[in-house]
């Protein structure tokens, strides 16, 4: 894994130097790796003493992340042209403008810079910043942002790192045995050095989950179907469910993990019906499965093992497409 270099430190600093104002903004329905990455590049504008909004579309419906949905807001004031010139855009964990969500806001032409790491981003045109597909949280990749800038992370923003790292590699489980893992295990020991708590923030992420999620899981588990050959298991949620159960302190890691740990199964897909004419999708996988490719063919994206996608359709003309295209590649 390319670790950022010392070109890629000083084209950040040069960024926040040059501009005025800032909004850090990440993708809609944030978890736990977008809010941290936010939070650690406002703490990087703090020490430069450089003014900025944090904006999220929302909504904050992951229970751990909750206690941070304060410090963020989704509405931004209306700008000349000129405080448009001023303006940079800090935008992290996503690089897609449409990924921001219901904003009311026009972002294009702002001058941007990207911190990253899915696999199916790219720079946008004219945009700047650094994309690693390889790190695992961009959490991780905003911790040697601020460590090459200004030097270690104080206490409390070490466990926010610490946090976002941790919900994007499932507590490090995800990781494999490579460079990529010992520099991040590299990385975590320094949070740890300075403060970071790993109890505290197991607890935090996996503790204090409302009781409808519980009866959630179960029904999506009771739900869930084998296809090819015991390869890939789909299970969904209706509209009436979310009506019924609510959409608050979603536990889909959990149900992932459960599903996951089935006998001879390569792939887990979790549909939800948002509205009657879309739907948004979930795939994961072990080792061999790239869901990446299976989630690009429906609109969405993301890494090797993890990645979402959000269409226009229904769940029962969804499934059958959706397995013909894992039908290709398990």
């Amino acid at each position: 894994m390319s670790i950022i270099t010392q070109q890629d430190s000083d084209s950040l600093k040069e960024f926040i130097q040059i501009h005025n104002n800032f909004i850090i903004i990440g993708h809609k329905e944030p978890d736990g790796d977008c809010i941290s990455a936010c939070l650690g590049l406002a703490s990087i504008l703090d020490y430069y003493k450089k003014p900025y909004k944090l904006i999220s579309a929302g909504p904050f419906k992951r229970q751990e992340i909750k206690k941070y949905e304060s410090k963020f807001t989704d509405k931004i004031e209306f700008m000349d042209s000129e405080e448009r010139n001023h303006t940079g855009l800090l935008i992290t964990d996503c690089s897609e403008i449409s990924r921001l969500g219901d904003i009311d806001f026009d972002f294009k032409g702002l001058d941007t810079f990207i911190i990253d790491h899915h696999k199916t981003s790219g720079l946008s045109e004219n945009a700047k910043g650094y994309i690693n597909g390889e790190a695992p949280a961009a959490a991780f990749l905003v911790q040697l942002f601020y460590e090459a800038l200004i030097g270690p992370l104080p206490k409390e923003l070490a466990e926010i790192i610490f946090f976002g790292i941790c919900t994007d590699t499932g507590f490090f489980r995800f990781l494999t045995s490579s460079n990529e893992a010992a520099e991040v295990f590299n990385a975590s020991a320094r949070l740890n050095s300075y403060g970071a708590d790993p109890r505290t923030t197991y607890n935090d992420i996996n503790n204090g989950k409302p009781w409808n999620t519980r009866k959630l899981l179960g029904l999506l588990l009771s739900r869930a179907e084998r296809h090819l050959n015991g390869k890939l298991i789909i299970t969904y949620e209706t509209l009436e469910d979310t009506h019924k159960l609510g959409t608050e302190g979603r536990d889909s890691d959990a149900l992932y993990q459960l599903l996951l740990s089935t006998k001879d199964v390569e792939a887990a897909v979790f549909l939800r019906q948002d509205t009657p004419t879309t739907c948004t999708g979930g795939f994961r996988s072990l080792d061999k499965v790239d869901v990446s490719i299976i989630a690009s063919k429906f609109g969405g994206g993301g890494h090797k093992n993890a990645s979402g996608m959000s269409c226009e359709g229904k769940i029962d003309t969804l499934i059958p497409s959706i397995v013909k295209e894992f039908a290709r590649i398990i």
